[in-house]
């Protein structure tokens, strides 16, 4: 599976390790994405959400009705 936020959008950022000799690797920071499961009351059912730990806060803040609507703007099929 991706690590990528249905939510915020937030996708892996890559970068460098530096070792104690510098030198330089290739290394991936992955977003902390979680699987998060929500009643939608206006369908009746469960929705499971890939949300990162912000995109979870934007849900308890916003509802899960607005943020599963910002979700679908974006093109993606829940």
């Amino acid at each position: 599976m991706s690590a990528h936020c249905m939510l915020t959008g937030t996708k892996p950022g890559f970068g460098n390790r530096v070792s104690h000799s510098h030198r330089r690797t290739s290394r991936r920071f992955d977003p902390n994405v979680q699987t998060k499961r929500y009643w939608l009351p206006s369908e009746r059912r469960h929705v499971r959400l890939r949300l990162s730990t912000k995109g979870i806060r934007t849900v308890d803040s916003i509802g899960v009705e607005a943020a599963v609507a910002r979700i679908r703007a974006r093109g993606v099929r829940i």
